[in-house]
């Protein structure tokens, strides 16, 4: 199963009306495919100038550390030299902050990862993840 470009609209959406039942920041959403290819994207009104890149960063860090960005901040906690050296050799495509979430189909597999970014890191989180929920997905990292 590969992620559709209607299952990310659904996370957008879904995630932008969670944020709004929050009154969470102006907030950016980017949707990935397992390849962190775009799936779909949005940046809210008045969300500021970074807020893409960083939400960007927190679903390709995901996808590319196989773990939701919550769990890869608790480890570079621990290992800061190396979490540093990744977002070097990587061109900046690791935020250690919440609110980079996998997405799994219901089978387990990971099919993309989504990143919000806005608001605290627990809020982009929760939103994400709503969105995954409805859109009929599920999510976490690997363990």
């Amino acid at each position: 199963m590969s992620l559709t470009l209607a299952q990310a609209r659904v996370i957008i959406d879904t995630a932008l009306a969670k944020g709004r039942a929050d009154a969470a920041q102006p907030l950016a959403v980017v949707v990935l495919d397992a390849g962190a290819h775009p799936v779909a994207c949005v940046r809210e009104d008045g969300a500021s100038l970074f807020r893409f890149d960083i939400a960007k960063a927190k679903a390709s860090g995901a996808l590319g550390m196989g773990a939701d960005t919550r769990v890869i901040a608790g480890r570079a906690a621990s290992n800061p030299v190396f979490f540093q050296s990744v977002v070097a050799v990587t061109g900046g495509q690791l935020a250690l902050s919440p609110g980079g979430v996998l997405i799994r189909e219901m089978e387990g597999a990971v099919i993309g990862a989504v990143g919000i970014s806005g608001d605290t890191g627990d809020c982009d989180e929760a939103c994400a993840i709503a969105g995954i929920l409805a859109a009929g997905l599920s999510h976490g990292d690997v363990t």
